[in-house]
């Protein structure tokens, strides 16, 4: 079985792409899915965030409030590591426990943001970066998160460059609004299919 780790920058359109695959019938694991789950009520992740800071973090419905805690993580460097060190090996384990389930498959793709930035970068074969001009993900972010541009640019600032992703990929689909993605993501179904097939 071929691994395909997805990764690109915030509001890049790592969704949309994961999704076209989906179409295509290839099995999709995304950590993002995986680190919600870890943050509802009861699971370790939402007990450490808010033995970490504070029950002002929950909402009334008991959830904890995502918006906020990005801002804060967002504005501190220390909160941001101290979040990562604590939900990544949570993550990390139950990545890895999807993608046995599915051995017998030709190929997967495991969606992870943060692929380069952390030891995800193990766990696949092959890596495909989401090219996306930082303006594009600006306009996406403000309008998806309904925050401002300095916040949008900072969450921009705090990963890695596109070119710096580019750098290490194996595979790369333009996601600039303008460039047909069904194409493309056909054209690396039928090239890891072939792959997955010697």
């Amino acid at each position: 079985m071929l691994i395909i780790g997805l990764t690109g920058g915030i509001a890049s359109g790592k969704t949309k792409i994961s999704d076209l695959f989906s179409q295509l019938e290839t099995p999709i694991i995304d950590t993002d899915t995986i680190s919600r789950k870890t943050l509802e009520p009861g699971q370790s992740g939402y007990l450490a965030i808010v033995n970490y800071f504070g029950t002002h973090i929950v909402q009334n419905d008991s959830q904890i409030d995502r918006r906020k805690l990005r801002q804060l993580v967002f504005n501190d460097i220390a909160a941001k590591q101290w979040l990562e060190s604590e939900l990544h090996p949570i993550i990390f384990e139950q990545t890895q426990n999807q993608i046995s389930q599915y051995y017998q498959k030709e190929y997967i793709v495991v969606v992870i943001p943060l692929l380069f930035e952390t030891n995800f970068r193990q766990l696949v074969d092959r890596v495909l970066v989401v090219d996306c001009v930082a303006s594009t993900q600006i306009e996406r972010l403000i309008l998806r998160d309904k925050i401002d541009a300095v916040l949008a640019q900072k969450m921009i600032d705090r990963q890695w460059s596109n070119q710096k992703r580019i750098q290490h990929a194996d595979d790369i689909i333009h996601n600039n609004n303008d460039e047909d993605l069904n194409d493309q993501i056909y054209s690396l179904h039928q090239k890891y299919l072939a792959l997955s097939n010697p």
